[in-house]
């Protein structure tokens, strides 16, 4: 149901939901993710990035929290470790993947817009 409202843009429902799964079960890097997501897309940027980096100590190369810490951290005007979160999904990826390639285009269009 959680991912469901996530999915539906619907952050502010989900959160309590990955709440309660996070207290279940604290080394759910998913539900961690997720409720990264879902506070960086309210503007909860502490938050987000608490948790991002919760899941990340779990599981190190998880896609998904890579790829969105990547892209808080364009949020938060740090390049450097946007493009450290974009070699982690390049040594994840062998064959490369959708994070990698979408965190790839977003720091892209970051660079675009610095020189413009």
């Amino acid at each position: 149901i959680a991912r469901q409202l996530v999915d539906d843009g619907k952050y502010a429902e989900a959160i309590p939901l990955l709440e309660k799964v996070v207290a279940k079960d604290d080394k759910n890097a998913d539900a961690l993710n997720y409720l990264g997501y879902s506070n960086r897309q309210l503007g909860n940027t502490d938050a987000a990035l608490t948790h991002y980096q919760a899941a990340l100590a779990l599981e190190p190369r998880h896609r998904g929290a890579n790829e969105y810490l990547g892209e808080l951290y364009l949020i938060l005007g740090d390049l450097p470790k946007a493009e450290a979160r974009l070699q982690v999904l390049d040594d994840a990826c062998f064959f490369g993947c959708e994070e990698y390639t979408e965190l790839k285009k977003k720091i892209a269009a970051y660079k675009a817009k610095l020189g413009s």
